[in-house]
C-alpha cells in the first residue's frame, strides 16, 4: 500500500521543519492542500523545503507551481473537472462516490475515494457499498482511501483492496500548531503509519 500525507489546510510556523523531517523519514507522496489561500504562501513554504522533496509533492490548486518547482503532479479535487488547458504530466483526482470511480480511474494516475470512515464534517460511505465496490474490482491499487483514515483502520483499507491511504487529521492531531514546538510525537506517529502500510 502507498501512504499519502495531506497537509493541514492552513499554514503554520513549524510546517516546513515538520515536512522536511517527514521526507527525511521516507515520505514519498505529500499532497500540498491549502484551499482558498494565496499562492504566495505555498511558494514560500516550497522555497523553505529541500529541492529533493519537490518531486514527491503534488499540488492542489495553484497548478503553475507544478512547473515552477518541478513538482510530481497536480491533484483535481472534483472527479469530473477538466485538466487545466495544455497540462501534461501526472495528475490525480478525488471522487465523492463509488459511481464516480470508474470514469475517474480512466482519467487519472490514481484516485482518492473520500468519506471512507466517519469524520466530524462528513458522513461516510457504507461498508456494504465499499465491500461491493471491492468485489466488482472498482477499488484497486489505483484507488486510495481518504476520510477518517487512522492507524487503526489501515488494515481494513488493505482488506478492501485499496492501493493506498490518505492521512491528514490522524497525523496532524498529534501536534498543536498554537501551543507546541516539539513535533517528536507527530514524527513517531508517522513512523507507525509507514510501518502499517508496508
Amino acid at each position: 500500500m502507498k501512504l499519502v500525507i495531506k497537509t493541514k489546510s492552513t499554514f503554520f510556523v513549524e510546517e516546513d521543519k515538520i515536512l522536511t523531517t517527514l521526507f527525511e523519514e521516507g515520505l514519498g507522496n505529500l499532497h500540498l492542500y491549502k484551499p482558498d489561500s494565496s499562492p504566495l504562501y505555498s511558494e514560500r513554504l516550497l522555497s523553505l523545503l529541500p529541492d529533493y522533496t519537490y518531486k514527491k509533492i503534488t499540488v492542489h490548486q495553484h497548478y503553475y507551481l507544478k512547473e515552477e518547482y518541478k513538482l510530481a503532479g497536480i491533484h483535481i479535487d472534483e472527479a469530473s473537472a477538466e485538466l487545466p488547458d495544455g497540462y501534461h504530466g501526472r495528475f490525480s483526482r478525488t471522487c465523492a462516490s463509488i459511481a464516480e470511480l470508474k470514469e475517474a480511474k480512466r482519467k487519472s494516475q490514481y484516485v482518492f475515494l473520500q468519506n471512507i470512515f466517519p469524520t466530524l464534517d462528513d458522513e461516510c460511505l457504507g461498508m456494504n457499498e465499499l465491500e461491493e465496490a471491492s468485489r466488482q474490482g472498482l477499488i484497486d491499487r489505483h484507488v486510495y482511501a481518504m476520510g477518517g483514515v487512522t492507524l487503526s483502520n489501515i488494515p481494513l483499507c488493505r482488506d478492501l483492496g485499496f492501493g493506498g491511504v490518505v492521512i491528514d487529521d490522524d497525523l496532524w492531531n498529534k501536534f498543536d500548531i498554537h501551543n507546541q514546538t516539539n513535533y517528536k510525537e507527530l514524527i513517531e506517529h508517522y513512523t507507525r503509519l509507514a510501518k502499517a502500510v508496508d
